[in-house]
């Protein structure tokens, strides 16, 4: 990451279409005038800045700046920061963006749903980067479809907008910051969260988004209790060759493939016993 701009944005960059709009601030399109090298530039109300932290050389920063700091100098599975500018009323930051890509959120819109196999690929991706981010003790907060990033010439997948971002934590969280279809059953009953178990919830959810092609919750109310107390009796009291048809009811079977991926994925993170510590 080169740090801090020490030059203006139209002196560096052409500035093009807007990519999208989200809570915290814009993207759009631009390319580098040196270079000619595609980039995306995210600009944020300063206003819109809640937290702030310092780079390692003491620079004050948004907090945004300082976790991409730390997880996307060097590892390929997250946009890099190539530089930020700081202005009277909006903060600029000048991220990596692969010449032709698309966010997932779309790619999967264009195929209706991702084969097994292009699934199983970019998954692994993803949670690479996501442990690649817990490693570093950060918390992304806001895995979905539209914060990653598929680079369609050679298929890596990239973690991105750090927005919703911050410090992992072995204490429960009582502030959700992301998109509520995503949040957790423990946040929506009790309005407390575990990082990690969070983080793995989301990961199952973007898991039945890929296969599925859509989102298993529509609203928060939708991830109930009801149907997490109905998955170890399904599971282990089924009958023997008993028809998928019946083992999954209706309004059972979303929930249960979310819990599943999980629980799975859970175990890949932190091994089988501490998955079944933290999901008791």
């Amino acid at each position: 990451m080169s740090g801090k701009a020490q030059h203006g944005l139209k002196e560096q960059y052409r500035v093009g279409s807007l990519l999208g709009r989200g809570g915290f601030g814009s993207v759009f399109a631009a390319t580098r005038l040196s270079d000619g090298a595609p980039v995306a530039i995210k600009r944020v109300p300063r206003n819109r800045v809640r937290h702030w932290d310092q780079l390692p050389d003491g620079t004050s920063a948004p907090l945004e700046i300082v976790l991409l700091h730390k997880v996307s100098t060097g590892f390929p599975g997250v946009a890099q920061l190539l530089e930020w500018l700081e202005l009277p009323s909006d903060i600029i930051m000048v991220l990596e963006r692969p010449e032709r890509c698309q966010d997932l959120r779309h790619f999967i819109r264009a195929r209706g749903f991702l084969s097994e196999e292009v699934a199983r690929e970019l998954f692994r991706q993803v949670l690479e980067a996501v442990q690649h981010c817990t490693s570093c003790g950060v918390l992304h907060r806001d895995i979905k479809p539209g914060n990653i990033l598929v680079d369609l010439a050679t298929g890596q997948a990239k973690l991105i907008d750090f927005g919703c971002g911050t410090y992992l934590q072995d204490t429960a969280y009582t502030h959700f910051a992301g998109t509520p279809s995503y949040s957790p059953p423990e946040w929506t009953h009790f309005g407390w969260y575990y990082g990690k178990p969070a983080t793995i919830w989301s990961l199952g959810i973007l898991l039945h988004q890929m296969v599925c092609g859509e989102h298993p919750f529509r609203r928060g109310q939708n991830i109930s209790w009801d149907h997490q107390l109905l998955l170890p009796e399904r599971l282990s009291q089924g009958k023997e060759n008993e028809p998928l048809e019946e083992l999954y009811q209706p309004g059972c079977v979303d929930a249960e493939a979310a819990l599943g991926s999980a629980r799975a994925l859970l175990e890949l993170s932190t091994g089988p016993e501490s998955a079944k510590e933290e999901t008791v």
